[in-house]
């Protein structure tokens, strides 16, 4: 199969040791090779000749670019691509994820044709058991989204599964899914086959060619020195797999690319008796942590243990790959876990067990995109053992955010602007990944939270609300509060509680809420991103009307929500600015937007200009007044009037509270509620919380978390972004017209966009349902991702979701499309097409019915309602 390498490698060799490495295929005793000159430019260099840097060199060269060079420290597919356990897997929990590995079955399905260079690809299909019925219900999650993106699968009992792979021992399922178009493919012949479509395609492949830093001028990449030369270039790709994190840090200016190794074992052994058809399915049993393939008559079998061994922490690991040392004792529970599935494996004689690194990310999720701090490169890494099934997926995305500036899809959940330098700690990677790994088949229930790498950055009252009962989540490494559990609450069992059904922290979220409504409370919102931008003239304001699409330009003292939007109309950033005088501005921004608005910002700021961009996050904490309450108390601090009339919406001033001066304080809360968000200088921070605490007293003041602003947000239709907002989504889409200076005659970036989408008609709204026949007691929750049928056709899917407790029902955001049954296009939504449409909501493949409404329901929050005097079918259309 390697009769066609010469023509694609340009090997730094004799022709007689090329000839002696290409019919040996482990190359480990080819004759010392004469050097042969790189180019000494290119538009591209591609680190790394694994499936990924291949991909990527394929994707690009297929879509037109042909000054392409990818350079390999060893052998093409000669690293973790060549251990790969070769099974294509489309069930995934994340729709980007699933559509990357949809594309990528396609794509080597049809690879040996265009290529006539054997993958291996045979489409055995896989079968995903559940030993509970927990289980079963997150296989039934993911089989209602498989469906409606076009993935067949199904849900099969027991007995479907023994007459499918008549080997398994089926006494302990309740159930599993079948998904019959997963393939097996030999991911080392994909990744030469992707190789030498590349080389047809003009691109130059050398291996045995180490980089040793890439060059970078004013922040831009400007080439590569490697161990036989420098190539000038303007693009650097980094697909470097478990190296990625060492040659991120060997740049003169250094890219932060957070992944770790580990050891990850299979098994091997002989044939059958009666050798295993080709086209067995593979077995993911993840209850029992194992995954079970047909491998040449016999089986290949291996999993993700609790208790993983983490490798190369301390700096470079091997040139290639090599089969680390076995350790049959630390295989062993996995081994017992195959024997109880597969009882008959015990006559089986075992060839050898592989033990070989596999990356791993903090939060098991894949890296790509740009640098933050460099631009020009770009990272393709970290994969969490599923590289076969992401890699012609995600090459696809990342050549088309080379060459177009942004991918097809939404990929703001694996873009490498989520993580900041602070997740590159070796220390945290080493304890993160040690909990990654067994994550990957453990049942993963709504709002479960990472146990290690926790309290890396913390508000200054973290201690004072630790003790009052707070419960953490972490967001971008911030710890922020959930909930307050009272003192009469069993602490543990509720961290303990995880279900996809009525949460236990379910009646406490519900006191926050009712306070927030009724009273005041207090939340600390200290982790999200805080920007100034000033200037010595009026060049701040003039930058940032061109980078808003709102007007900036608005007196002293007023506070804008507006977005930062993207050639193509859609949301980079979703923010609210204060103008703190003329020629200075405040930002606020989503917590995990600090590192990526931050490149936004300076990708389009001059450089030569006065203006000075700062990022005060850490110089300010910040505390959320909210409810009716709320007035009173700042009013009582501050001896200063706090009503409308003379602090007006959407203001903001510098005032003082309790004996700390230079607070500022506005007049927002996030949710829609009346209140104050309070930016205090750190120093003051116990002070100012102590102060309101007690004043407060008086006025029913109570501590409040993330749980109860998300429940009060959802039923205000507040959209957040990175949840509801991404980059494909315009203000248009979802309402917020208001928030955008079309008619006002000025430019900024993404308004041609508008206007286009404007007189066309837009082809996805932002909508909210509220749950009519959905009991909050009985039936599953909605979480998000759930599919939106309109009149019994799919036509988009939830966004995110919380209960509302003042409407007493569940409701959802998500978009709804308008697919022609016809051709299956889309077409315009009006909003007479929302409103005439029969609405249900797929939780886990049992629909409930729902009530669509384009705008906030108004009305059911001037008074409490009961649940059963709540007539949801007047709220339709109107």
């Amino acid at each position: 199969m390697f009769y066609w390498l010469l023509s694609v490698i340009r090997r730094p060799r004799s022709s007689r040791g090329w000839q002696k490495w290409s019919s040996a295929r482990s190359g480990a005793s080819a004759a010392k090779a004469h050097s042969v000159a790189l180019p000494a430019q290119a538009q591209v260099v591609i680190c790394g000749g694994g499936i990924m840097g291949t991909s990527v060199a394929y994707h690009l060269s297929k879509m037109g670019w042909k000054d392409i060079v990818l350079l390999e420290q060893g052998r093409l597919a000669a690293g973790s691509t060549r251990f790969c356990a070769g099974i294509l897997s489309t069930a995934r929990h994340l729709t980007i994820e699933q559509k990357m590995a949809d594309y990528s079955n396609k794509l080597y399905h049809q690879l040996e044709q265009e290529t006539g260079i054997h993958t291996g690809y045979i489409r055995t299909g896989s079968i995903f058991l559940a030993q509970t019925q927990d289980r079963l219900i997150s296989l039934k999650r993911i089989n209602s989204r498989l469906n409606v993106i076009g993935i067949p699968s199904e849900i099969i009992s027991p007995k479907k599964v023994a007459e499918l792979h008549p080997l398994l021992n089926v006494h302990d399922l309740v159930g599993a899914m079948h998904v019959p178009e997963d393939a097996v493919v030999s991911s080392a012949d994909v990744a030469l086959a992707l190789a030498s479509a590349a080389s047809q395609n003009g691109v130059q492949i050398y291996d045995r060619t180490s980089i040793l830093h890439v060059m970078v001028r004013k922040g831009q990449v400007t080439g590569v020195e490697t161990d036989k030369g420098q190539i000038q270039c303007h693009y650097f790709v980094n697909c470097a797999g478990q190296w990625a994190y060492e040659l991120g840090l060997s740049n003169e200016e250094p890219v932060s690319i957070p992944l770790h190794a580990c050891e990850h074992f299979y098994l091997l052994t002989r044939p059958w008796e009666t050798p295993l058809q080709s086209n067995t399915p593979t077995i993911v049993d993840a209850d029992g942590r194992i995954y079970i393939r047909n491998w040449q008559g016999g089986i290949l079998s291996g999993g993700f243990e609790k208790n993983p061994k983490p490798i190369f922490t301390e700096g470079k690991n091997q040139l290639e790959i090599q089969n680390l040392q076995e350790d049959w004792d630390h295989f062993e529970p996995l081994l017992s876990s195959l024997l109880r599935r597969m009882p008959e494996l015990e006559t089986l004689e075992i060839m050898k067990l592989v033990n070989c690194p596999e990356t791993f990310t903090p939060d098991m999720r894949c890296i790509m995109g740009e640098s933050p701090s460099v631009r020009g490169y770009f990272v393709l890494a970290g994969m969490n053992s599923a590289g076969l099934s992401f890699g012609g997926g995600a090459g696809r995305y990342l050549a088309e955010w080379m060459v177009h500036g942004y991918p097809s899809e939404s990929v703001w959940e694996l873009d490498l602007k989520r993580f900041g330098a602070l997740q590159s700690s070796r220390t945290f990677l080493r304890h993160r990944v040690m909990e990654v790994m067994p994550l990957l088949y453990d049942l993963k229930v709504p709002r479960w939270d990472f146990q290690t790498g926790r309290q890396l950055r913390t508000s200054p009252l973290y201690d004072r609300l630790d003790a009052q009962g707070a419960r953490w989540m972490e967001k971008h490494g911030f710890e922020r509060p959930k909930y307050f559990v009272p003192p009469d609450k069993d602490l543990l069992a509720l961290e303990q509680s995880k279900t996809f059904y009525k949460p236990d922290w379910f009646e406490i979220v519900e006191s926050e809420v009712k306070c927030c409504k009724e009273a005041v409370c207090v939340i600390d919102m200290s982790s999200f991103t805080k920007f100034e931008i000033t200037s010595t003239g009026d060049q701040a304001l003039e930058i940032l009307q061109y980078l808003f699409s709102n007007d900036l330009d608005v007196p002293v003292g007023h506070i804008v929500h507006t977005g930062m939007l993207n050639e193509g109309g859609g949301y980079e950033n979703d923010c609210s600015i204060a103008r703190l005088s003329k020629r200075s501005f405040f930002m606020i921004s989503p917590t995990d937007q600090q590192v990526h608005c931050w490149a936004w910002l300076k990708k389009y700021m001059p450089e030569d200009s006065n203006l000075i961009l700062e990022d005060v996050t850490w110089k300010y904490t910040a505390l959320n007044l909210i409810g009716p309450r709320a007035v009173d108390v700042l009013s009582e601090l501050s001896y200063a009037p706090m009503t409308p009339e003379h602090f007006p919406s959407l203001f903001c001033k510098e005032m003082s509270v309790g004996y700390a001066n230079g607070i500022r304080v506005m007049s927002m809360t996030h949710t829609g509620e009346p209140g104050f968000m309070l930016y205090i200088p750190i120093e003051y921070a116990l002070h100012v919380y102590n102060e309101v605490m007690s004043v407060g007293q008086k006025y029913g003041i109570r501590n409040a978390g993330y749980y109860a602003l998300r429940s009060l947000r959802i039923e205000k239709f507040f959209a957040f972004w990175g949840q509801d907002l991404n980059t494909l989504t315009t203000p248009l889409e979802c309402g917020r017209e208001s928030r955008v200076k079309l008619d006002k005659g000025m430019d900024f970036i993404g308004r041609d966009a508008l206007l286009q989408q404007k007189q066309n008609g837009v082809y996805k709204r932002l909508t909210m349902f509220i749950l009519d026949d959905h009991d909050t007691d009985l039936d599953l929750w909605p979480w998000w991702g759930e599919p939106i049928y309109r009149n019994g056709q799919y036509v988009g899917k939830t966004t995110s979701s919380a209960y509302g407790y003042t409407l007493e029902r569940h409701v959802c955001l998500g978009f709804v499309h308008n697919f022609s049954e016809d051709t299956g296009e889309e077409q315009v939504v009006t909003a007479d097409f929302i409103n005439r449409g029969e609405y249900e909501i797929d939780i886990a493949g049992q629909r409930f019915q729902a009530k669509a409404k384009l705008y906030p329901v108004t009305s059911l929050f001037t008074h409490k309602r009961r649940k059963d005097d709540v007539e949801l079918s007047d709220l339709h259309g109107k």
